[in-house]
Parts: structure tokens; sequence; C-alpha cells
């Protein structure tokens, strides 16, 4: 097929579920040049600005592409970057979406409540927009050229409202690389349009600090074919050297934003590598001339420390006998032509002599300059795994260890990145950790490091090429495949070339690069005892057995959670395609996991069940189990009234004990255990509560029960004063939210404490969600005066609060509210929740996590500023012996008082 760009879903929108994309192959890089001649970036203003001051998450989750909402944002805008390098063009550009809005009192409400800003939590998008990343071939820049006028990304897109003749007006693209001086002409002539040149160097500094600064997991070391992710305090960056490896090197010292200095370089590259390499091997290709170089034996063609020392080491100046004494040098002493020496042998000794050279190079200026952290980026690196170990063995030797070599994930775009940057409103400056989202959505499959198939438009021509090109197994029950299946590459839009045997190259544990989420909403947790130190997953899958372990779980629950989400969307002939392409993308996805454990970044179990949540969503499969959830509501719903009697005729001691049981019972209801789908066969939902809450026997497996009963009720003459507000995270639909975590809730309003309940933003599995909670409550409230007051009081019953008859006795009420928690995921990452979440916490003096995603697989070990309690049953019998030495059914209870 003809080679085409890159296909569009590589394409973000600025948004909460659909965002930034940065694509992750690397393009030529600058030459060796002279210093800087500017050490910061012009903002040119010669086009329409982005506007993202008071930016709000604006969507719906029925909506495909939910937006940001920028209400200072003019209509015509159209930010356009390029890098055009000598082997690839890096595209940047930006465009429009538009939608219509909604209101909601309880919201708005809400929002005054905890002191947010007047507007609405979660609507259809008014307008916001996406940032798209594509690159095209070099040597094919008229199909550059095409793309960006087929789109009129010149005139400010095929929505603006600009005229021909005002739009080609000192219409001006930013542009940086080399070719950004070699095409002006052309793209004048083409176009219309001049090319405002950056500096390459402002561009690859530019784009580098971002990285590092917003993204959590952006750096990595890459030792003997393991990467291990390095966490980097942003405020403690600066100074760094970047090593930008292109046809040569460049060695930049970075003091800060716009701060930076060329320090060194040399002439010796990637361009010596490939020029050597055509020459010596006649390849044909730079990814040709890196396959060979697995494998190859440089030992045939280099002179080693044994060879000259009869193959013992020279221990007394620590060199082994393994250790390169001269490149090629070997062939001095061989009677051999070239023909004589293979191919591969000769890219290795190649491969080897470039990159320990470019590696002590680098460590050298970094002991000179004083610098701790050493990046390395460029054409010449391009993920390939070889070439990383090289570098970092070279650094580790000539630094006894005492430095690292470190690469970047979205190194590929540094300087279209920075590029786009240097407009004088590109929205990205201030922009933190917290407020990006990597998703990996299916990308277009790569052969030969050529694309098949046409730009994929929509979900239909995803589906298209996923059955072309994703071949599903005989039975979609089976293991998860410990390689992948043959001709399927390209994951999250990450290309790795398939050889001529249609097997992965042995250097295809590259990075999966995905889609970066601008979400400005996001906020930090304000009650985590120490951010720094906090770590959401409690499993950690670096170790193999534990991760092929959880693949293999998620792989076998495939096939009923496909059933369910069918079901959920009528069973339609679209629905059952849309199902089985869905399979089709996660398989593909565990099986990339098992293959390359860190192809996705750092991998926890939470990262895991989110993953799969969002490829849900990308086959717009909302909610997978809306109808279970209703059901299971109603069912419960209608035994609320006898179990509020049965509590309200205990003594306050009786009645605490009941409650926490009753929380931990009702959390047997969970879609995503395997041992509990098997329950639902044996019972009614009550039926299996009741049973579950008469096996309740203390002590239970973690029981801090009368340590938390001491803080509430108190002993003998101490007592303490009730908690000013609890936020009480809560997990599944049915029992568990309604006979469990509700008449919690209940009996702390009863002793005068605010509640907030915090909910999912988005379905995940059975978990309720924050909209669906106001409508549960309003049931439970027909029953339960206590209920209906703090639910008027906290602006859930809408009609309630129109009737001025009740604003006297809601005004003294102490009030009932809901927040969304600002993810879509079984578990939580407290480094990342809702502004709503945030807000409501700076009163809270009590936190309730509920559930095994929650408070087992997420923040068992998480410490709090305020008093937290615990509470789940362990539902899986792995998780039950590894983290609390006990069996399947087993409870958690565990109180922290405040630290």
């Amino acid at each position: 097929m003809a080679d085409l760009v890159e296909e569009e879903q590589q394409v973000v929108g600025i948004d909460d579920n659909k965002l930034v994309h940065l694509e992750g192959s690397s393009g030529q890089g600058e030459k060796d040049m002279g210093p800087a001649t500017g050490n910061s970036i012009h903002r040119s203003s010669s086009r329409p600005q982005l506007d993202v001051s008071k930016a709000e998450i604006q969507s719906n989750v029925e909506d495909k592409y939910p937006t940001i909402l920028l209400p200072n944002q003019s209509d015509d805008l159209s930010h356009l970057a390029l890098d055009i390098g000598g082997s690839l063009i890096k595209l940047v550009y930006f465009s429009r979406h538009e939608g219509q809005s909604d209101d909601d009192k309880r919201k708005k409400t809400l929002k005054e409540r905890l002191g947010l800003s007047n507007g609405n939590r979660r609507s259809f998008p008014i307008l916001g927009g996406r940032l798209h990343f594509v690159k095209f071939e070099t040597r094919k820049i008229n199909e550059c050229l095409d793309f960006i006028h087929s789109k009129q990304l010149h005139r400010g897109g095929l929505e603006s409202r600009y005229s021909d003749s005002v739009a080609d007006q000192n219409a001006i693209i930013k542009a940086t690389g080399g070719g950004a001086y070699k095409y002006a002409d052309l793209f004048k002539e083409r176009l219309g349009v001049s090319l405002d040149k950056e500096d390459e160097m402002d561009c690859l500094v530019a784009g580098a600090n971002f990285l590092l600064k917003a993204i959590r997991h952006e750096a990595f070391t890459h030792m003997e074919g393991q990467k291990e992710f390095v966490q980097i305090d942003h405020n403690d960056l600066f100074p760094y050297l970047l090593v930008n490896v292109g046809s040569g090197v460049s060695m930049i010292k970075v003091d800060g934003d716009g701060k930076f200095e060329r320090v060194s370089g040399t002439n010796v590259g990637g361009g010596t590598y490939w020029g050597l390499g055509r020459l010596l091997t006649k390849c044909k290709s730079f990814d040709e001339l890196l396959e060979l170089s697995q494998k190859g034996d440089n030992s045939t063609i280099d002179m080693l420390v044994g060879d000259i020392y009869g193959g013992l080491d020279y221990s007394k100046i620590g060199l082994s006998a393994s250790t390169i004494a001269s490149s090629f040098g070997k062939t001095i002493s061989e009677k051999k032509e070239l023909e004589n020496y293979r191919p591969e042998d000769i890219s290795l000794s190649l491969l080897r002599m470039i990159s320990y050279n470019i590696g002590q190079i680098a460590y050298l200026n970094a002991l000179r300059f004083k610098l701790k952290r050493i990046f390395f980026g460029g054409f010449f690196i391009r993920g390939h795994a070889y070439t990383m170990d090289t570098i970092s063995f070279a650094v580790q030797y000539w630094s006894n260890g005492g430095a690292q070599a470190m690469f970047l994930r979205h190194e590929g775009f540094l300087g279209a990145l920075g590029a786009f940057m240097s407009y004088e409103k590109h929205g990205l400056d201030d922009l933190m950790v917290h407020q990006l989202v990597e998703r990996f959505p299916m990308g277009a499959p790569y052969t030969g490091g050529k694309i098949h198939g046409p730009p994929l438009g929509d979900l239909n021509e995803k589906i298209s090429w996923m059955e072309k090109f994703l071949q599903k197994g005989t039975e979609i029950t089976a293991p998860v495949p410990m390689t992948p299946v043959a001709g399927t590459t390209g994951l999250g839009g990450f290309e790795v070339p398939l050889s001529k045997g249609s097997a992965l190259r042995s250097d295809a544990s590259a990075l999966n690069v995905g889609v970066l989420h601008l979400v400005p909403t996001l906020e930090v947790f304000p009650l985590l005892a120490d951010p720094k130190l906090y770590e959401p997953n409690t499993i950690d899958l670096a170790d193999p057995k534990e991760l092929e372990y959880w693949l293999t779980i998620l792989s076998e629950h495939l096939p009923d959670l496909v059933d369910k989400a069918v079901a959920s969307e009528g069973g339609t002939d679209d629905a059952k395609r849309r199902g089985d392409a869905f399979a089709r993308a996660f398989s593909a996805h565990l099986a990339r996991l098992m293959e390359e454990p860190s192809a996705y970044g750092k991998l926890g179990l939470a990262n895991l069940l989110e993953m799969r949540e969002e490829c849900l969503r990308e086959f717009q499969f909302v909610d997978a189990y809306r109808s279970i959830k209703q059901r299971e509501n109603e069912a419960s719903l209608a035994v609320l009234p006898d179990l509020f009697v049965e509590l309200d005729s205990m003594d306050e001691e009786t009645r605490l004990l009941t409650l926490i049981e009753g929380v931990l019972a009702a959390n047997i209801f969970d879609w995503g255990s395997r041992a509990c789908v098997d329950l639902y066969h044996k019972g009614t939902i009550i039926e299996i509560y009741r049973m579950s809450r008469n096996k309740m026997r203390r002590p239970w497996r973690v029981d801090d029960f009368d340590v938390f009963k001491e803080r509430m009720l108190g002993t003998g003459d101490k007592k303490f004063p009730p908690h000013r507000r609890a936020l009480l995270f809560v997990d599944n639909s049915g029992a568990d939210i309604v006979l469990g975590m509700l008449p919690l809730a209940r009996e702390l309003l009863r002793r005068g404490t605010e509640v907030v309940l915090v909910a999912n933003s988005l379905p995940a599995l059975n978990d309720v969600t924050a909209m669906e909670l106001p409508d549960i409550v309003a049931e439970a409230a027909k029953h339960c005066d206590i209920l209906r007051r703090a639910a008027e009081a906290g602006g859930l019953l809408v009609d309630a609060m129109i009737n001025t008859d009740n604003s006297k006795e809601n005004s003294s009420s102490v009030p009932l509210m809901v927040v969304e928690n600002g993810c879509g995921s079984p578990c939580i990452d407290l480094r990342q929740v809702s502004s709503e979440l945030a807000a409501a916490a700076k009163d809270a003096d009590l936190i309730i996590l509920e559930g095994m995603g929650r408070s087992l697989h997420t923040n068992l070990y998480a410490q709090f500023k305020c008093d937290a309690l615990k509470l789940a049953m362990v539902k899986n019998q792995r998780l039950a012996e590894k983290l609390i030495k006990g069996n399947i059914y087993d409870c958690i209870c565990k109180y922290q008082p405040a630290s």
C-alpha cells in the first residue's frame, strides 16, 4: 500500500478523555553546530492566539470528544508548528471543537458551597480544541503540504471564518530544523505562507524542559536491557546536560527555562554511523543497519584487552578481557578483505565505537560543569535498546558508577513541541505534572517502517483495520500470548518496524508513547501527608510472575466483560462489532505488556485496570454495567427502610459496629472479581448480602475497629468532638453504596459531621458514579429525615431547594454532598483528583476509603494529614496472601489517626 501520513488516531483533543498525542519516533537531529545565538524563545503574535485562561473541562460521558471550555478564546485560531529535519517532518497543530452548553442547579450550588467558581461540573462542550501531532518523511514533503492544504491549516482550519485573501495575508507558520530554511520557498509557493524560523536549540530545550517538568515518568535509565523510570522533582531539575545525537552531536548545558549554552559537541554521531555503515555494509536504510547490529559479534573486528593479554584481564588498571582496546583494531593483523567480514559484525562494531565515544564525551562535560543529570535524545537514539545500553555502559564505566545516562520517552517531538511553544500564548507553560494524563489508544499498524492504509478518520475505519491487521485467536479466552501476533505493531501510535520474517525485531522493547490529556482542573489531593513520597500502586508489577498473573486474570475476565458491554448497547450488530474490536485491542495491549512490561511507562496494577476502562471508552462503550447497576440499586433500595429501622433500634456502640460490618459485607459485590461473579449465580443480591453480613466475625484480618470506635464514641469520661467533615470514597453500586456506605454516612450526619460522597467521574465496572449518586440519595431520603435534610442542605434535592418552606430548616442542617473524583477507574491516584474534591478536602478531618480498588490496589500504605479509615473485603486469594497473609473474603478495617 502507499505510504501515507500517520493516521488520525494521533489526533488529540484538549479535553478530559482524548488529548495531546506525542508520537514517539525521533527525527533527524541537528548537525554539529556552533554556539547558540539566542538563549530565549521569541514569542510571535503574528497569528491568532490560544487563550486558556479560566479553562474548564466541559463534557458529557456520551460525547465522543469532550473538551475544555476556553471562555476567553476567540473563534478563529490556528497554531501550526513544524520541525523539518533531514529525515522526518514533525507537525503540530491546534483545531477547535464546538458544542452546546447545559446547566445544572445542583452542581452550581455544590460549587458555591465548596467555594468553587460558578459553572457546570460536566456538560456538553462549548468551545475547546485539540492538539494534533503528525509526522511525514522529509523526502515526501509534498504529502505534508497536501495534508496542510486539505485541512486548510495555513488558513485557520476548515472552520475558520477567514476568507482566502484575509487568511493568506501575512500568514506565518512557526518552524524549526534545517528544512525551515531549505523549504521556505516551497511553502510560500504551494501554500502562500511564510515560515517563521525558530532556533533549533531554543526549541529543543523548550520541548525538553516542558516534558521533564510536566510528565511524571518522562525520564528513564536503560542498562542491560532493563528500563527503570526516574521520578524527577521539577524544582530540582536544573542544571542538566542535554545531549542531542543527530547527524552530529550537540551537548547543551541547560540552566533553566530559556537559559542554556552549547558547551561541546562532536562531529562523530548518527551521520557517521549511517555513512560508514552504508559504505561498509551496503545497507539501504538506517533501520536496516541497526537491525544488523542485533545479530553481530564485534569481537571478530574489535581488538579486545584479552586479545593483547592472552585472554586475561588487565586487572591492575581495572580492564576486563572483554573491554574494547581498539575499535576495528583486529582487522589490522588479519589478511581479510571487506567481503570476508560479516555486515552484522561491522554494524555492531561501528555502533559500539560511536556510542562509547558519545557517552564518554558527555560524561566528561557533565564532570566539567558538575552536572548531576545527563539526558540523551535525537535521531540516533530513537528507542533502540542496544544503542541506549551502549551509551549507558560508557557513562557508567567512565564515571565509575557515579553517573547514569537517562533517556526521554517523548524525545521524538522535542523540536516540534518547542516550536509550538514559541507562539506567544500556547497554553503549555503553566501546566503541572498532575494536569497531564497519558492514554494509549490503538494506533496504525507499521510493517517495515511503512504505514498500511489511509488515515483513520473515525471509529468505523479503526475497527476495519483492526479486523484486518489484529488477528484474533480461536478462543478469546485463550491465555495472554507470550509473543505478539505476527504482523501486529503500532500499539498506542508507536512505530515498531517488522523484520522480513514478520517477527518483532529484538530492539522492539522501545517505549510506546500515547496520548497526553491536558486536564487543567486536576489537582493534587491536599490531605496527602507527603505528595513526593506518595505511591498509589500497592502492587508493583516489576516481578515478571506477578505481571503474568494479573495479565492472565484480565485476559480471562475479558469474555464476560465483552458480553456485558455488548448487552449494555442493546446487543446490536454494531455493538457486537465494537465489542469484538475492543477484545482485539485490549488483548493486543496485554500481549504488548507481556512482551515488554515497561512499554507504556512505569506499570502498576492500577494502570492496568485504568487501561481496560479507557479501551472500553475508546470503542464507545460508555457504561458496560449500566443495566446491572440499575437493577441492583433498585433491589437494595427496596430493603433499605428495614435496615434503617434495625439500626435505629440499637445502642450507639452496637450500631457503629453493625455499620462497619455492613460496609464490609456489602463490599462483596464487585463485578471485577471472578470469585464474586461466581457468587451472583448462587442467589439474589439481598441473599448474598445477608449471607455475607451473617458471616462477619471479629477479629478481622486487619482490625483497628476498637481504635476507630474510641475516636468516634470516646471511652469513659474521655469524649472527642465529632469530625467536621468526612470524605467517603465510595465503591460499587447496589448493596455496597445503598446498604453499606449510605447508612454509615447517615450515622456521621447524625453526629453532626458534614459528609461528602466521593465517586467516579466516569463509569468503571459496576462502580457508582457521581452522576448517579444524587438519584440514589434522593430515593433513600424518602425513608429517612436525616438523609432528606442533609441532602437538601447539600443541594442534592433540587426540587426541595426551590421550596422556600424548607429553607430555614435546611440552613441549620449538616449537609450531605456529592463530588466527582476526577477519574474513571476502579482505583484512584490521589496525585490527580478533581478540583471539586480538592476544594472539599480542605475542611475535611476524616477520610474513609472503601473497596479493593481505592484502599487495597491503591492507597493501602498512603499516609494522610487527617484521620483515615480503610475498609475492604479482599476478593482475590493472591492479594490476600501477599498483602495481609490471609485468605479470600478476609476483611480490612485499617484506621490511621492524623499523621
